[in-house]
């Protein structure tokens, strides 16, 4: 049987006259991308990765990001991204029992998973099992669709947090998302981290699906607890990954849509499959519909903190301007820091 799209029907939402969907330019054709999905069923667990993934295979350009080793797409039109170069992700590839020979060559990459660094276009984007782990969501999806066309498509696969080692942690939601955005968060904040080390619970996909789901972490060892605050106490700043979004296919779809009505995203959302039964993951297909996100702090550096900026520029504190608009005035002309030393 073929699955239910709940990408097919755009949640009814209300808009002020002057908000940025309203003076957005008019979205391009889905017409390609419909007929590239036609017929699509993802309803199986065990074949629903394959199908999905073998749409892009006649696609001109793809870029993959973190395949490790087993990439969701290969082939000539395909490049890839990742955090470390080839021959140290073969030698993580054996330190996880997986095979070096699968992991593809790596086109570009950098230490703090910048894909402003891409110098290319595609007509794809892929990731599969990354976007959870990306501090700042919408930054991430900004940077992704800074290497598109408009009318490029951003397809991906997710973990489901009900069937995965998730469940036990809250659903994530809009305010958490725009609250990480502005803030320019770089890396995990503490909550994360506690949560991903004390609310884990088992991976076993078909054990979740019969009801069982064991008990978070801390139930067995209180001291998992504290595991989060000392991997972020003693990291010195630097990044521990960790899950940072829980999404069913239903609150993806939410947190996609919102951010592109307020303009904040310049994605929306072609198609979001339900999980198929006895699976973890499901499977996304999101549209660059205009060139630029609308958003007020697009413009910003992805690193920009407004109370680090205030910290750095005393004179700026005391002076009790908006660290938003003096960056903007005159910080950035200034080259003012960003963060105090």
């Amino acid at each position: 049987m073929a699955a239910h799209l709940l990408g097919a029907s755009p949640m009814s939402t209300t808009t002020p006259p002057d908000s940025p969907a309203n003076n957005a330019e008019a979205p391009p054709s889905t017409s390609d991308i419909d007929a590239r999905l036609a017929g699509l069923d993802v309803s199986n667990a065990g074949s629903a990765r394959r199908h999905f993934f073998a749409r892009l295979a006649d696609t001109a350009s793809v870029l993959e990001i973190g395949p490790l080793a087993n990439p969701s797409v290969r082939g000539p039109h395909v490049k890839y991204f990742d955090v470390m170069p080839t021959d140290e992700l073969r030698k993580k590839a054996v330190s996880h029992d997986l095979d070096p020979n699968n992991c593809p060559e790596i086109h570009y990459y950098s230490r703090e998973a910048d894909l402003s660094i891409v110098p290319d276009r595609f007509e794809a984007v892929v990731s599969s099992h990354s976007i959870e782990h990306q501090p700042d969501l919408v930054g991430h999806l900004n940077k992704v669709a800074a290497l598109l066309d408009v009318g490029g498509c951003y397809w991906i696969a997710a973990p489901d947090k009900r069937y995965c080692l998730d469940h036990f942690k809250r659903l994530s939601g809009i305010v958490d998302v725009l609250d990480a955005h502005v803030r320019g968060a770089r890396v995990h904040s503490a909550a994360t981290l506690i949560s991903h080390s004390a609310l884990s619970t088992h991976n076993d996909t078909a054990r979740h699906w019969k009801g069982d789901h064991g008990e978070p972490a801390y139930n067995a060892d209180v001291n998992r607890l504290l595991h989060g605050i000392n991997a972020l106490l003693f990291s010195d700043g630097a990044y521990v990954d960790s899950h940072a979004w829980q999404f069913t296919p239903e609150t993806f779809q939410e947190i996609v849509e919102l951010l592109s009505a307020i303009g904040y995203s310049v994605f929306k959302p072609v198609k979001i499959y339900p999980t198929a039964h006895n699976s973890n993951e499901f499977y996304a297909v999101l549209q660059k519909v205009r060139e630029k996100p609308l958003n007020p702090l697009a413009d910003l550096p992805p690193n920009f903190d407004p109370v680090l900026y205030l910290e750095a520029n005393p004179d700026v504190a005391r002076a009790g301007v908006n660290p938003i608009a003096h960056y903007r005035s005159f910080g950035a002309r200034e080259g003012r820091r960003l963060r105090p030393d």
